[in-house]
């Protein structure tokens, strides 16, 4: 019989605060832009192997409705920060996918993250021809510690 995962009402939290005013489309996206290990080939076939602890960073964007209470609790995290980067304290996370099977049962796709800061600013835009995206506010934090280890219960 054929696999089945049926994914849906995955949740976020920041903080301890569960993010519910996400925007459309991709709302959360989580993500490892590093590699988390090398291999390099020497001379007579030798292996090179490196551990690469740069591929515990993750980063993750949020998108959310633009003045939800959401919106609000991540821009007063955000704003902390940028009062007082040096006495910020950094955020943690967790990101749970929802996964089923077809036949009722459920199990949990946890990531865990740690040491999170604001990468970017959320940026904005007017647009006259009814473009949604203007009411969406982008989020974007690097967490260093998600060991890429995914907890499947």
């Amino acid at each position: 019989m054929a696999s089945v995962a049926m994914s849906g009402n995955d949740t976020i939290q920041i903080n301890n605060q569960v993010l519910t005013d996400l925007a459309d489309g991709d709302c959360v996206v989580l993500s490892f832009p590093n590699e988390i290990a090398s291999v390099k080939i020497g001379k007579n076939g030798n292996a090179i192997y490196g551990l690469n602890t740069t591929g515990q960073m993750s980063e993750v964007k949020i998108r959310v409705i633009r003045g939800s209470a959401d919106d609000k609790f991540l821009n007063n995290l955000l704003t902390q920060q940028q009062l007082n980067f040096s006495g910020f304290p950094v955020m943690i996370g967790e990101f749970v996918k929802l996964i089923g099977d077809g036949a009722g049962n459920v199990q949990n796709d946890t990531y865990i993250m740690s040491g999170g800061v604001f990468a970017k600013a959320v940026e904005a835009k007017t647009n006259v021809e009814g473009d949604a995206l203007q009411s969406v506010s982008e989020y974007m934090i690097r967490f260093a510690n998600n060991p890429a280890i995914r907890a499947l219960t």
